[in-house]
């Protein structure tokens, strides 16, 4: 079995690249996982041969006797993690977001979201935040929690959020798909507090004009396209939707207070944020104009995360102009 560090592929040599040109990054996630295990002696940690990417290495130096590498067998790794469930701990995995999903799909269905056991599913590189092409994107994995009965699905946005959202997975019953991106040291200072709950968006800015509902790094990038459309006179309310499912049902009164919603996501426009959005407004029978906003119905290429983002329609420029679109249609 191979040692936490020793990954040989170009999946090492991604995040070397990027590590060498960046500023040293917070483990924000991993000091997380250390504190929820201090005050939690059933959390155990299990990693895909992923320890560092994963920021698992800590949790391995602080308690190797709860620590699990399992080595690339990732259906294999969640079938542990649903007999430790079983047996009263609470197992927290780690995988790329491509391969703690998609690679063990059946195995989450039947020995995780079936019998709801207390497995937390966590998930790295979330859409196209990879150089190493469509093998690593995970561009449909909200869709596939989503559909799975009893999955919790939350992806926050700042580290703020991450440590908040850890402590919030780990306390509560059930499965968790934990989507994370990775620290790189381009991250702003994390918040001393949070206003993370599971099932809770955060309104962060507020205006009459239209409703930005984003998750995870989208969110950031649609309070600039906020920002920006503001000095134009248009004044936008953006939501911080960090929990996927289940949706805050107070989404519908406030998409009730404008003429226009749009969704933005780091995920296939097809059964992520904007479809669950979309579902939740049409079936309320929101009256409102409606668009999303992210990969659209194609695979990508690898690339440098700016690049993909302007190339695949997720940038400010994507935001603000479907935001004037939606005006225009309106007015027409």
């Amino acid at each position: 079995m191979m040692a936490g560090n020793d990954r040989t592929s170009l999946e090492v040599l991604d995040f070397t690249a990027r590590d060498a040109a960046a500023a040293p990054a917070v483990k924000h996630y991993g000091e997380a996982l250390v504190e929820a295990a201090r005050r939690d002696p059933r959390i155990v940690c299990l990693t895909a041969d992923l320890t560092l990417p994963t920021e698992t290495d800590l949790f391995r130096d602080t308690f190797p006797e709860r620590f699990h590498q399992v080595g690339i067998a990732e259906a294999n790794m969640v079938g542990i993690a649903g007999g430790l469930a079983r047996c009263g701990e609470i197992p927290f995995v780690h995988s790329f977001c491509v391969f703690a999903t998609r690679r063990c799909y059946d195995q989450i269905a039947m020995q995780v979201a079936y019998p709801r056991a207390n497995v937390k599913i966590v998930g790295v590189i979330p859409g196209l935040t990879t150089l190493l092409g469509v093998s690593h994107q995970a561009i449909d994995d909200l869709a596939l929690m989503r559909a799975l009965p009893n999955m919790t699905v939350i992806e926050p946005s700042g580290q703020g959020d991450v440590r908040a959202a850890v402590a919030a997975a780990a306390a509560h019953e059930g499965p968790v798909y934990l989507r994370l991106k990775r620290a790189d040291g381009s991250e702003e200072p994390a918040p001393a507090t949070s206003d993370f709950r599971i099932g809770k968006m955060q309104v962060l800015r507020r205006g009459a004009d239209g409703l930005l509902v984003a998750c995870g790094m989208m969110v950031a990038i649609a309070l600039r396209a906020a920002e920006t459309l503001a000095r134009e006179g248009v004044s936008l309310t953006v939501v911080d939707m960090s929990t996927v499912k289940p949706l805050d049902p107070e989404l519908v009164a406030l998409a009730r207070t404008v003429p226009l919603v749009v969704a933005a996501e780091n995920h296939s426009i097809i059964g992520g944020l904007g479809s669950a959005v979309a579902e939740l407004l049409l079936e309320e029978g929101v009256d409102v104009a409606f668009r999303r906003v992210g990969v659209g119905d194609t695979f990508a290429e690898g690339g440098s995360t700016g690049y993909l983002f302007e190339k695949y329609g997720l940038s400010e420029r994507a935001i603000i102009d479907t935001i004037k679109s939606l005006r225009q249609r309106r007015r027409r």
